[in-house]
């Protein structure tokens, strides 16, 4: 690709800007547009829950600054995509022409309120992150719909605002994630914090217009004056629609981040990495990835190498006034092969190790460097034939 053929970046998101820094790194100078639906431009999302919801003065330090790209900045939302003409459509009419595409739309939080059904909170924006820390000023109790990371962050900030507050999931906390040593390590934690669990038989739904509570399917109803839905999230990947591009997954992309259709790339929460015949399709909508997805999506687009894989396996979150921070695969299996410090006093270096020489690490409690963790992870020596 030369260095003036133009990039459009659809998605004003994490993966999206590091996408765009990344061209410009990697030398392209020819145009360069982004695309962006939300007023308030390019923002860090992870902080919604663990410091938004804490701190008004937070909302003003999670902007991604955009100084120095030489891009022209739409904000409008795409409403449709021609791959064939190579244009994309945004609400407001303008219809952009693009020599390579980055498709970085991320996604929207599920919901699982019923059609009409008012009221049902979610955590994905700095809007909804705003409207939740205000009703938390008032609440007295609380509902938390997920037990992921999320959910857990969630129940986390109410249980340190003093509000009772109940996390319902069909499986036990972050187990799907961690795997059932840590979760009922962390568990046990978060009910010394304040935070009930309610293990549900099957999907729960929303009661009230608006919601005030939450239907077992045992019969059992909960009610609170706050309920939030913390349920995963949906790729935004309506605008795609007849590109043949998207489906229930979002966008399959391959480890050069490229999709099923020439010149187009996509990056971040809206991608899933397609399997290979030995591994199934996999979803990893975290942080980590967006930051590897858009700097090998910009690779990709230059005709460049891809600078490593399109996974990064870093996690980190905070529950129970606890850090955690994670490096290599998921979810864990078993106990932690070693372990230094001491779990029950909330500082621990937790290894998990793998039949590849590698491992996984958990930094439970402790600042420990992410570089420090990654060397730790890394493998220790080749792996047996």
């Amino acid at each position: 690709m030369t260095a003036r053929r133009s990039v459009l970046i659809v998605g004003e998101s994490l993966a999206g800007i590091t996408a765009a820094r990344h061209l410009r790194a990697l030398g392209h100078t020819g145009p360069l547009t982004i695309i962006g639906a939300e007023e308030h431009g390019a923002y860090s999302r992870p902080p919604l829950s663990k410091a938004v919801l804490k701190d008004p003065a937070a909302d003003h330090t999670l902007g991604l600054a955009l100084d120095g790209l030489d891009a022209e900045v739409i904000r409008s939302p795409a409403v449709t995509a021609d791959t064939r003409g190579r244009t994309v459509t945004t609400a407001d009419g303008r219809q952009v022409d693009y020599d390579a595409l980055i498709v970085a739309t991320g996604a929207d939080a599920r919901r699982l309120a019923a059609p009409g059904q008012r009221g049902e909170l979610v955590l994905r924006t700095l809007d909804d992150a705003r409207l939740l820390r205000a009703r938390l000023a008032d609440a007295g109790s609380a509902i938390v719909l997920g037990a992921g990371f999320l959910g857990m962050e969630v129940a986390s900030a109410c249980a340190a605002r003093g509000i009772p507050v109940t996390v319902v999931d069909t499986d036990q906390p972050l187990e799907r994630i961690l795997g059932g040593h840590l979760s009922a390590v962390i568990t046990a934690r978060a009910a010394e914090y304040g935070i009930r669990f309610v293990q549900a038989t099957g999907f729960a739904t929303l009661t009230g217009d608006p919601v005030r509570g939450v239907a077992l399917p045992d019969g059992t109803e909960l009610t609170a004056d706050l309920v939030v839905t913390c349920a995963g999230e949906v790729p935004c990947v309506d605008w795609l629609a007849g590109t043949g591009l998207a489906d229930r997954l979002g966008v399959g992309i391959d480890h050069a981040c490229a999709t099923t259709v020439p010149g187009v790339f996509a990056a971040g929460d809206v991608t899933y990495l397609r399997g290979d015949g030995t591994l199934p399709d996999r979803r990893a909508p975290f942080w980590s990835n967006a930051v590897t997805q858009g700097r090998t999506a910009a690779a990709s687009v230059l005709g460049l190498p891809s600078p490593g894989p399109p996974t990064d396996d870093y996690f980190w979150t905070e529950v129970a006034g606890l850090t955690l921070k994670i490096v290599g695969r998921l979810p864990l299996l078993g106990a932690a092969t070693t372990v230094q410090g001491s779990v029950t006093d909330g500082r621990a270096l937790l290894t998990w190790g793998h039949a590849d020489g590698t491992s996984t690490v958990v930094a439970y409690g402790l600042r420990k460097p992410v570089g420090a963790l990654r060397a730790l992870a890394a493998p220790s020596s080749p792996p047996a034939p």
